[in-house]
């Protein structure tokens, strides 16, 4: 395992709850539609082709870097890169998602659901190409899916409004529940292992679909699955987020996270207060922009970087955080402008 020992790297240092000397940020979906080399560069190339191929997914994720100046790069991936290492038949249709040729409905379907067992050589490879042009400031994070978003792509075909045929399983069937959340957490555990010994620097755990989940539901259905892959990242920063989980931020926490991640809905004084409270954990703190934010001019910009910021630390001040990371509440929407990016991470270290 060659990891970088990195002391001066702003956002590891805010993730360890020590004192950069700016603001790290990074920006979910940082490297995507918003920068016409993105689109050039994955013109008529598929989005599975795309994190396959070692040279362009090292080149997808360094754009952003390069362009804005960010701290962070995001490993260019997607959730399901690991279901289709291990053999599942899906495709990412543009506009749509990811979709599954056949959803998994019986007990009979997940027993059949393989596990992924080898390395993805494709994604070390192409960590190594990061890696080698990235400086001892800047940090790469891995990126992985929750096992709870992840069954529900599984189970309902595709992306889904409501997730009807998961929350069903769920309740009525518990021990087939158990079994597809133990298949998911082995493949993505798999697929985490590959970066790690690849030496990202960082970790990502996105739960995109957590927020339609109850607390009960979270806690005993889904967070002991989480728990188990950020355990397994020990060792590296783990950040931890979804959307739409203000209910959830204190036990997101307790699955293990070091750094929670917020989307735009709840303030980052209260959402650590929350966490803090309920949890017994003070954990760092990344996000909380809301990307609209992003097209409503240079001045309502700079007002809510500072809002966002003085919430951070006064967080940190009360002992309630330990650290922020300057992020979006949630992804970088297409249609923003990369010059507008760039210049609110100006912003933002300053």
């Amino acid at each position: 395992m060659n990891r970088r020992q990195l002391t001066h790297a702003p956002l590891l240092q805010a993730a360890r709850g020590e004192t950069p000397d700016h603001t790290p940020v990074w920006f979910m979906r940082q490297a995507g539609r918003s920068l016409p080399e993105y689109r050039e560069i994955r013109a008529n190339i598929g989005m599975l082709d795309s994190c396959f191929n070692p040279e362009l997914l090292a080149e997808i994720t360094l754009q952003p870097v390069r362009r804005h100046g960010v701290d962070g790069a995001i490993l260019f991936s997607d959730i399901v890169v690991p279901l289709k290492a291990a053999g599942v038949k899906l495709d990412i249709i543009p506009g749509r998602g990811p979709v599954l040729d056949h959803p998994l409905r019986t007990r009979a379907d997940i027993e059949a659901l393989p596990v992924l067992e080898h390395e993805i050589t494709e994604v070390a490879q192409g960590i190594e190409i990061i890696l080698d042009e990235l400086t001892d400031t800047q940090t790469l994070i891995g990126f992985v899916g929750a096992p709870f978003t992840l069954a529900s792509y599984l189970v309902e075909g595709g992306p889904s409004k409501n997730h009807i045929h998961t929350k069903a399983l769920m309740h009525n069937e518990p021990e087939t529940w158990k079994l597809l959340m133990e298949k998911i957490t082995a493949t993505v555990t798999a697929f985490l292992q590959t970066q790690m010994h690849a030496g990202i620097d960082a970790m990502q755990l996105f739960d995109s679909w957590a927020g339609f989940l109850s607390e009960h539901d979270y806690r005993s259905y889904v967070q002991p699955y989480s728990a188990q892959i950020l355990e397994a990242a020990q060792g590296i920063p783990r950040i931890h987020f979804g959307v739409g989980t203000g209910e959830l931020l204190p036990d997101m926490a307790a699955a293990g996270a070091d750094v929670v991640g917020v989307d735009w809905r709840v303030p980052l004084d209260r959402a650590a207060e929350r966490i803090h409270r309920v949890s017994g954990r003070a954990t760092g703190l990344q996000g909380n922009l809301d990307p609209a934010i992003l097209f409503a001019g240079e001045k309502t910009i700079a007002d809510e970087i500072a809002r966002i910021t003085s919430e951070a630390n006064a967080a940190i001040s009360s002992g309630d955080a330990v650290g922020h990371i300057f992020n979006l509440g949630h992804g970088v929407l297409p249609e923003t402008d990369p010059d507008v990016i760039t210049r609110a991470v100006e912003l933002i270290h300053r």
